[in-house]
């Protein structure tokens, strides 16, 4: 088969798009991702009804926003939870190419020891807020202290997976940052 040019001008725009069908794994999912669904649902339906109430019935129901905006938060903090669980953060992989594999180990180490004490001084932070916090919501009478609790916890639940992450590399001697062969494909729960 012959080679063919590349599309020239706006040619490529009108050509069909071929995707191929890739098989979604679920396996690497737990119990407490459920939570951070649920809310993800539950936001978005309430965004849906702001949006409907605003733009088709011409009449606003006030507390969606205030709760969506909330919701997010919680939707951001639990799904932080889940990332830390499956150690995917954003990492800068980059400079792990050109240092020696016991380097490698190091900052692995130091990257875990950072992580759990950042987490843990956010936690800690968070239930300073939270205790000082004396306001109500506007549009439902809770305090906006709870908002803050609920922040504090997922810190702990970072800060506790992020302390397990640490001792499992320790243990293993191993992690997808400092052996990325043995992970290329394979979960990173899986080492």
């Amino acid at each position: 088969m012959a080679d063919v040019p590349p599309p020239t001008g706006t040619e490529h725009i009108t050509q069909p798009i071929h995707l191929e069908e890739e098989k979604i794994d679920l396996s690497d999912l737990q119990w407490d991702d459920g939570p951070v669904l649920i809310m993800f649902w539950v936001l978005a339906f309430i965004v849906f009804l702001q949006f409907f109430t605003r733009y088709v019935l011409n009449d606003s129901l006030g507390w969606t926003e205030e709760i969506a905006r909330f919701l997010l938060i919680g939707v951001t903090f639990t799904g932080a939870i889940m990332a830390t669980r499956k150690r995917t953060h954003i990492a800068v992989e980059f400079i792990y190419r050109w240092v020696p594999r016991g380097g490698r180990r190091v900052a692995q180490f130091l990257i875990d020891l950072t992580s759990t004490a950042f987490f843990s001084l956010l936690a800690f932070l968070c239930t300073q807020i939270a205790g000082r916090t004396n306001q109500m919501m506007v549009s439902l009478n809770v305090p906006k202290s709870s908002i803050y609790w609920y922040v504090a916890v997922c810190f702990v639940a970072m800060a506790l997976y992020s302390l397990w992450n640490l001792v499992r590399h320790l243990r293993s001697g191993t992690s997808p940052l400092i052996d990325p062969e043995k992970f290329a494909d394979i979960t990173p729960l899986r080492d």
